[in-house]
């Protein structure tokens, strides 16, 4: 089925459906989890790593099109989640998803998707759902899969016309942990699977927004000890671990609106000079306990091939240099709002959006990429060297 036009017609043999919160209709063939899910509708430019990107918690109550046609090709594995069971809620596609060709699957994208809840859509015209997104920005949609193709398209849009929406909404609450966790894997290699994590010093805390398990392998990696604690903990809690240093971590939702609980926290780590890393929400954390502001995006950025030049003062022969990298934001410090007292370190050579930022006089820096992601392959593993480099 290959079905290019957005139409209110229902063709012949369609059982899965996308349709926006202006009524715009848009049908193909339902694979996956059967039901229908409400989100906000973007891209993803990435040309693998489909199971990474739904297993992503910054994805939560958000239905990815995935630009690069083919996907199911590497099957599915239990190696390669990033969280357990969180993220996107649909995904939609060009062509129909194939079978996995892959030595390392362990099951079918499909039948992946069925266990995990997320409902697919193929047969779509991504080009033309991508452009519109770029230029009327990312709507609110209901994706529904029906075997049977039953849908009531009348409640499909009344629900996807009511859905609040990701601005000014804290979607933290529902992916991080309930308990402080004593984080165990280490990096992975071929063959032998993940390491065990062996490390006792310097000791990193993570507080968990909704994140990327590969951030703690390579914290890890980096040599450090990782603990993993729920986003809500308590400023006496993280102090009664005893950090060497506080890792923020990535998540979905609205900065603003988790920003609330989260940054007198923060500001409480920067007054004891307590050593901080930031990524994605987290480094937008660190931006508002900082005095910046975060604003929504028209499209946001998300793929393995964004451009970040290095900017500002500190960075010696590297100094201009671009890191290709990996990003999942809908929203974005906003470089207008920065005070003297925080320092811009890093901006997208697509848009000039800020990418990171470095506290004056302290040991505090966030970016807005994932360098866990090995996108250049390894253009920004340093981060992670700097942050336990730090710890002492």
């Amino acid at each position: 089925m290959a079905l290019s036009a957005f139409s209110h017609a229902q063709p012949k043999d369609a059982t899965g459906v996308l349709v926006l919160a202006d009524g715009t209709t848009i049908w193909g063939k339902g694979f996956g989890a059967s039901g229908s899910a409400v989100g906000e509708v973007c891209f993803n430019t990435a040309m693998t790593g489909y199971q990474e990107v739904m297993t992503d918690p910054s994805y939560d109550s958000q239905i990815v099109t995935f630009t690069f046609p083919h996907i199911g090709n590497v099957g599915a594995n239990e190696e390669d989640v990033e969280s357990r069971g969180l993220g996107a809620v649909g995904c939609i596609v060009r062509q129909d998803v194939t079978r996995h060709s892959n030595f390392r699957a362990r099951d079918e994208f499909i039948e992946w998707c069925v266990r995990h809840g997320k409902i697919g859509l193929s047969g779509v015209d991504t080009r033309a759902l991508t452009r519109r997104i770029r230029v009327q920005g990312a709507p609110n949609a209901v994706i529904a899969h029906n075997p049977r193709g039953d849908f009531d398209l009348k409640a499909l849009k009344k629900q996807a016309a009511e859905w609040s929406g990701l601005e000014g909404l804290d979607l933290v609450p529902s992916v991080t942990r309930e308990a402080h966790e004593e984080w165990k894997g280490g990096y992975w290699q071929l063959g032998t699977g993940y390491a065990e994590a062996d490390n006792q010093k310097p000791h990193v805390v993570a507080i968990d927004y909704g994140a990327k398990d590969n951030i703690f392998r390579n914290l890890v990696r980096a040599g450090a000890k990782v603990t993993v604690v729920p986003a809500r903990t308590s400023l006496d809690d993280i102090l009664a671990l005893q950090p060497d240093g506080v890792f923020l971590s990535n998540g979905p939702g609205d900065p603003a609106a988790t920003g609330e609980y989260a940054v007198p926290v923060i500001q409480g780590l920067l007054e004891r000079d307590i050593p901080l890393f930031g990524i994605c929400l987290g480094h937008q954390m660190l931006g508002l306990a900082a005095g910046a502001k975060t604003a929504k995006m028209f499209q946001g950025h998300r793929g393995a091939n964004h451009p970040v030049q290095r900017v500002g003062e500190g960075w010696g022969e590297s100094a201009g240099l671009v890191e290709i990298t990996s990003m999942n934001h809908g929203f974005a410090v906003d470089a207008e709002t920065l005070p003297d007292t925080v320092e811009q370190t890093h901006v997208s050579l697509f848009d000039g959006t800020n990418c990171g930022i470095s506290i004056k006089g302290k040991k505090a820096f966030g970016v807005q990429y994932h360098p866990e992601a090995s996108p250049g392959p390894q253009d920004s593993f340093y981060l992670f060297e700097k942050f336990v480099g730090m710890l002492g």
